[in-house]
């Protein structure tokens, strides 16, 4: 088994995060979260019916995440400015949800794409009142250092678009993020295969979060445990060491060239 994921005061066996958006039902979504092990689960906030009034059937989504098993993250998905992030993350814990936020700032409705000025403002907002501040960030090398510097407890950084699939299309700029990091680095957005997991975990990520592909498949619970196996390969393959690529071929059997020596 591969070391623990520590992130701020807390220790995870599970590098898998696994987001709650589009599922067909909240009931297949529950089952899926069982299926990848998964330990931190992320709700938007404007999807969760934080009045318990009941009025939406999909609102209820916080009936179906138990909080004695996983880590609720709640995230400000939707946000477009600073101050509209803040505010959702402070209405989280009025109403009882733990004081971890995932951060997202996103003003542009078609790539969905994380502001870097007001994501860095909310962040130092966030800290300074105590939040564990968890950032979705552009691959974004220079950023995610200042982010670290103001304290948020991971950064997050785009493999590519929300909900793309496209896999890893930052992947230059997540080995740089990595290789500077000072806190765990979660790879978030785009993943759309286990192989991408796998991939994301091989660079040196210490964990992935993944929806999309999960959500709209048409087996959810096994696509969860592919991205499971693919997560936990991943991190085994990368702290055990991957060999060097080389241009040329390296025969996997010498002792063949018996077979062109002279009698």
């Amino acid at each position: 088994m591969s070391s623990p994921l520590q992130i701020a005061d807390r220790s995870f066996q599970s590098r898998l995060l696994l987001g709650t958006g589009k599922f067909s039902s909240n009931e297949t979504m529950r089952d899926s979260l069982a299926a990848s092990e998964t330990e931190i689960v992320t709700v938007a906030l404007r999807r969760a019916d934080l009045s318990e009034k009941g009025d939406d059937p999909f609102a209820n989504i916080l009936d179906f995440v138990d909080p004695e098993k996983y880590l609720l993250l709640p995230n400000t998905s939707g946000a477009a400015t600073a101050d509209e992030a803040v505010r959702l993350a402070r209405l989280a814990v009025a109403a009882g949800l733990p004081k971890w936020i995932k951060l997202e700032i996103h003003p542009d409705p078609t790539y969905l794409l994380p502001d870097p000025i007001e994501t860095l403002a909310a962040a130092e907002i966030l800290v300074k009142e105590g939040f564990t501040v968890l950032p979705y960030i552009n691959a974004d090398p220079v950023l995610a250092k200042r982010l670290q510097d103001v304290g948020t407890a991971t950064v997050m950084p785009l493999g590519s678009p929300i909900g793309s699939n496209q896999g890893l299309e930052t992947r230059r700029q997540l080995e740089i993020i990595i290789e500077q990091a000072t806190v765990p680095v979660v790879i978030d957005a785009g993943l759309g295969a286990p192989s991408h997991a796998a991939a994301a975990m091989e660079l040196g990520a210490d964990a992935v979060l993944v929806n999309t592909a999960i959500a709209i498949s048409p087996q959810p619970c096994e696509t969860a445990r592919a991205f499971k196996l693919a997560t936990e390969a991943g991190r085994i393959a990368w702290e055990t060491g991957l060999p060097e690529s080389q241009h040329t071929a390296t025969p996997t059997s010498p002792l063949t060239s018996f077979l062109y020596k002279k009698p």
